[in-house]
């Protein structure tokens, strides 16, 4: 007798932010090839390249324009979602700003606008859908965190910060939330290939530091979070709560 796939998303609808590039792009056509319908919520109201390839597969693809920064808007946001598509079965909060400044320097103004949006956000929206989640005693949150999750980093102390807060965040939400049905887990990408580390490729010193740390002898790919984030949202993770699973290349074994 057949058995169901334990990877398949077929049928659930996913929300993504900064599902327009990057490693959101990524994650969103993994989900789509899992068989996930998925809303990308990010500031461009352009749809990105990546939405012909999921309408390719037979799935469907939204976007819907909002700026994270802006914390009070997104439960209205996320209302109007859910009565335009449906109950939404798995969140992703993946967008994320991030400025490279010495700690001495950074303003107070910049401190707050990583905080909430890399932050607070995710937060809000873990908030909006996961309450129609509790109820139907179903879902899955996945936060994409960092591996300065675990480390401080050097001259980003706001995204450090953040991201060690979105860790602390995934494991109470975890707590609360894992025997009424909801799975909350974060990935922890270590040094990605996107347009956020174009600086830190381009820098000749820096690359050549972190490149020679990583085992796996290369930088990550957005593909190489995006399968993770699968397995997170499918039920063959029914029984993984709490964890901040990192996708490094090995960087925090070294």
């Amino acid at each position: 007798m057949a058995t169901e796939d334990p990877f398949s998303l077929a049928g659930r609808r996913a929300v993504v932010t900064g599902g327009n590039r990057g490693i959101g792009a990524a994650i969103v056509l993994a989900l789509a090839r899992a068989g996930a319908d998925v809303v990308s919520v990010h500031r461009s109201a352009e749809e990105p390249p990546v939405a012909a390839q999921v309408r390719a597969l037979g799935r469907s693809y939204a976007v819907v324009r909002a700026d994270l920064a802006q914390v009070d808007d997104l439960q209205a946001i996320a209302a109007q979602i859910i009565t335009q598509h449906g109950p939404i079965d798995i969140l992703v909060n993946n967008a994320g700003l991030i400025i490279r400044r010495p700690a001495a320097e950074v303003p107070l103004h910049e401190w707050r606008l990583l905080l909430d949006t890399d932050l607070t956000a995710a937060f809000v929206l873990c908030q909006a859908f996961g309450r129609p989640m509790l109820e139907r005693q179903s879902g899955a949150i996945v936060n994409i965190a960092s591996v300065l999750s675990f480390q401080g980093g050097i001259n980003v102390p706001a995204y450090a910060a953040a991201k060690s807060g979105l860790a602390g965040l995934t494991r109470a939400l975890a707590n609360e939330w894992a025997g009424r049905g909801i799975n909350v887990n974060a990935v922890a990408p270590g040094y990605i290939a996107t347009d956020q580390t174009v600086p830190l490729i381009a820098d000749p010193v820096r690359s050549e530091q972190i490149s020679v740390r990583i085992p796996a002898g290369r930088w990550g790919r957005p593909e190489d979070v995006a399968g993770v984030v699968v397995f997170l949202c499918s039920p063959a993770a029914a029984w993984v709560h709490g964890h901040v699973l990192a996708v490094d290349g090995g960087w925090l074994s070294r």
